[in-house]
């Protein structure tokens, strides 16, 4: 239960009618001076009719505690054990976490009350940090009340003895539900409720959420579906909640013209968490955690305890980062996504968020983490790391004052979950395959599936396909004699449930302190500090430092599974470049942006030096419109520039520059490179294109037809190692491909072999496999964002604007500066930037 605001003083009109709390219940609220809100009475009798719900409401409303209210009730009037029995009940409810950190935050707040009332209810976790000891109890002594994550659901219900421990089963919680139900793990979740319904049918789901673009998503994922129509779950929408308080950093610094550091406003946000009781710093990717966390020390005059949370800290250190919160013991925390959701301290007045925020839902959700008080604003500041992120920053302050959401629209499940689910049923016990089916289709996501694909999906789990049929390795499943598919032998469930998962990390080395005397290492190592992704220490030789866990380490080199490093005062390390954590640019914003730009009316918005650097473009060239692509030629040193600014993402970016390459490389262009960002894409040859387009050479039109995404895209993906990874990942996640083995666990780079090899058999025998039509869509939807570049290109249409220019423009000048930028960050480093930066724009003022 979060640290909500306390209910309103007074009985809230609109309670239902003649429904009352339990005495207990009453008598806590009152010794608080409080009295339940409305629609927490409400969800509490729309669940007690047997209805489930879906319950969205803003930071503060009490939507934790209404979530609990219908299960702690019901347990409250259930009879006490009678002294020394043991194993009397079993699980009654079962709270869904996103997080193993909110699970355990749930559980400490949850507590108190439940004490205080002297409830006879048993309360535990369940994570992957969980001893397997008390997880090998748990299944045979469940608790009450189980807080837990989706990964342990999947697990449970994959047990033999999983319609035992459910067949009691009243309540589902799923917290920060549209963080979940749109995701791969979203799908393998609704698989594993409409399980859960099975094993016990009378079973009521509440959902709890922010506010979201479509609810009715939400609603439909509750509930099981039907064939003939569907199915909703009860809605309650609390309105209201004070509006937050959102700046852009004031600096007397300029702002980067590119990059992501925000090296620059490090001492404005020092200033910012000395002027506040406590800090949260949100930041896009670890390695910006990681460079943050330092610079902040760096100037720590005052000894302000500030620490670091991210998700490849060892989990020991992230949960003593989270007691000195509860405690009010820090100044300030950086942090990743780890912190987005649903941790609330009351005594957090301020989210510092470092880096444009790329979606307005995003930025909604980590501002409500200050303040957990609904009739007080949060208070947040936005910290842009370069120029167009000061665009993006404002049009995501524009869209929270309107309430604007763009939480992604729900997609269609997901084939290679559905295998993995498939193996996991069968890990449970022998399944008819008509009735699995009829589960399955019973799942929001998995709807729409026909028959003909579910069969496809199983015969892959039975054989990897017809391809891989003759190798009894990928042989997992068998169909016995009177029907029922089971698993082929008792190790097929134990790797399943080894490899359990939709989250697919780059691989991972634990990283562990030993000491340095002498010039020398030794001693069998000190305390694990984290992991970090092999392909990064694979570019490490020893001797070389980075920044990781708050501190500047030596890589002293590999052992086993183990990256040993040693403590380093070198204050130029190189960073860890980590592959997750990186958002897309959403739609929304990325239309607000374009709307800034072409309205010289809202530029008084922006600081004095974006709108002057705007307004420069505008003389020198033009400004981009919100429906037309802008694109300007210009020569510059031995080459010729092309760059255009869709402001669709990095990812839609790079798929067009990958595809415009090749159709410029036909027309005689000679490109020789690419690069792209979350706003624009530069493109570089040795011809020049503007001439070509003066001269008919080259058409716009024609460069940009929607049909590249037809034979250009197949032959270029035909070609790539993008769709290759996007297989692997695929592989994993579908069991074909098993990264963990009793003992042991595969590197990076033997499951990258393994499913290289596969890839290409299958591409080669059968190009219509199961598993290749889940890669295809996942490329689609995912790391080429080719439904995105689809969208683009058709709203172009028509719409191409081409200034040819005698040199560089003022907004060329960002993305000019990412040409052979080295990853490595330092104030030298940026300097050198900056210097350069200055250079290019007063080349590009000389076109006035």
């Amino acid at each position: 239960m979060k640290r909500d605001s306390p209910p309103s003083p007074a009985r809230p009109a609109g309670s239902p009618p003649g429904f009352e709390l339990p005495r207990p219940f009453l008598d806590w609220f009152a010794s608080r001076g409080w009295q339940p809100r409305a629609h927490q009475l409400e969800l509490l009798a729309e669940t007690a009719s047997g209805r489930s719900m879906l319950l969205i409401a803003p930071t503060g409303a009490g939507k934790t505690l209404a979530g609990f209210l219908p299960s702690l009730t019901d347990l409250a009037g259930r009879e006490r054990p009678k002294p020394g029995s043991k194993g009397a009940r079993s699980l009654h409810t079962l709270y869904i976490s996103p997080l193993k950190a909110l699970a355990v935050d749930i559980e400490r707040n949850l507590s108190r009350p439940v004490t205080e009332m002297d409830l006879p209810i048993r309360i535990e976790t369940r994570t992957g940090d969980t001893p397997q000891s008390k997880r090998a109890r748990q299944r045979t002594d469940p608790p009450d009340i189980l807080l837990t994550t989706p990964e342990q659901v999947s697990l449970l219900i994959a047990n033999q003895h999983a319609e035992r421990f459910f067949k009691d089963l009243r309540f589902v919680i799923f917290d920060e539900l549209h963080s979940l139900s749109t995701s791969k793990r979203g799908h393998l979740l609704a698989l594993a409720l409409a399980r859960l319904r099975q094993l016990s049918p009378g079973l009521r789901t509440i959902g709890l959420s922010a506010t979201v673009a479509e609810p009715e998503d939400l609603q439909r994922w509750l509930v099981p579906q039907a064939a003939d129509g569907e199915n909703l779950a009860g809605l309650i929408t609390v309105e209201g909640g004070a509006s937050p308080i959102i700046t852009i950093l004031e600096s007397s610094e300029r702002v980067p013209w590119s990059g992501h550091s925000a090296r620059y406003a490090i001492p404005d946000v020092y200033e910012a968490i000395k002027r506040h009781q406590t800090t949260l710093i949100f930041v896009n990717t670890r390695s910006q955690a990681e460079l943050l966390f330092q610079e902040l020390w760096r100037i720590n005059d005052d000894s302000l305890p500030i620490a670091l949370h991210h998700g490849s800290l060892d989990a020991a250190q992230r949960r003593r980062v989270e007691a000195a919160m509860g405690r009010n013991a820090l100044r300030a925390v950086v942090a990743t996504s780890t912190l987005d959701l649903g941790i609330d301290w009351g005594d957090v007045d301020l989210v510092v968020h470092v880096g444009a925020p790329k979606g307005a839902s995003r930025l909604a959700q980590r501002i409500g983490r200050a303040n957990h008080r609904m009739d007080e604003p949060s208070r947040a500041i936005l910290t842009p790391s370069n120029r167009f992120e000061v665009l993006e920053c404002q049009a995501a302050i524009d869209a929270n004052y309107i309430g604007a959401q763009d939480t992604p629209p729900a997609g269609e499940g997901a084939l290679d979950v559905l295998a993995q689910h498939v193996l996991g049923m069968a890990a449970a016990g022998p399944f008819d395959a008509d009735a699995l089916y009829a589960e399955v289709t019973s799942a929001a996501p998995y709807r729409h599936l026909d028959r003909d694909r579910f069969e496809k999906v199983i015969e892959f789990v039975a054989t990897g396909g017809y391809a891989l049929k003759s190798y009894d390795r990928y042989a997992r499943i068998r169909k016995r004699a009177d029907g029922l598919w089971r698993i082929s032998n008792p190790q097929v469930a134990q790797q399943y449930r080894l490899n359990i998962g939709t989250i697919v990390e780059a691989p991972m080395l634990n990283v562990r302190m030993i000491s340095r005397k002498n010039g020398r290492t030794g001693g069998r190592g000190g305390p694990p500090l984290g992991q970090v992704e092999e392909y990064f220490l694979e570019t490490l030789a020893p001797g070389d430092t980075f920044l990781f866990s708050g501190k500047i380490l030596r890589f002293e080199g590999i052992r086993e599974n183990e990256c040993l490093v040693s403590q380093a005062w070198n204050q130029d390390p190189k960073v860890p470049a980590y592959a997750g954590g990186k958002f897309p640019l959403s739609t929304y914003l990325a239309d607000r942006v374009r709307t800034m730009l072409s309205d010289p009316s809202l530029w008084p918005s922006l600081p004095d030096q974006v709108s002057d650097w705007l307004r420069l473009q505008r003389e020198v060239s033009e400004l981009p419109s919100r429906e037309d692509l802008l694109i300007e030629t210009f020569p510059r040193g031995e080459r010729h520039f092309m760059v255009l600014y869709p402001f669709e993402g990095r990812m839609a970016h790079q798929t067009l520059g990958m595809l415009l390459t090749r159709r410029l490389e036909r027309s005689g262009a000679r490109p020789l490179g690419f690069v792209a960002t979350d706003y624009s894409l530069a493109i570089w040859g040795l011809e020049d294109m503007g001439a070509m387009f003066a001269s008919k050479r080259l058409d716009p039109g024609d460069l940009f037809d929607e049909d590249m995404l037809g034979d250009d895209l197949d032959a270029w993906l035909d070609e790539s190692w993008l769709l290759k990874r996007t297989f692997r990942y695929c592989a994993v996640i579908s069991g074909l491909i098993e990264r963990r083995h009793p003992g042991k666990e595969k590197t990076g780079r033997q499951v990258t072999v393994s499913a290289d090899l596969i890839y290409d058999v299958l591409r080669s025998h059968e190009p219509d496999h199961i598993l290749l039509q889940a890669t295809r869509a996942d490329a689609a939807s995912g790391l080429l964002d080719i439904q995105r570049l689809g969208a683009m290109l058709k709203r172009i249409k028509g719409h191409i604007r081409h200034r040819a220019l005698e040199q560089i423009s003022p907004l060329a000048v960002p993305i000019m500066l990412e040409i052979g930028r080295e990853p490595v960050v330092g104030e030298a480093h940026e300097s050198i930037l900056a210097e350069a930066a200055e250079d290019l724009l007063a080349e590009a003022a000389a076109g006035k």
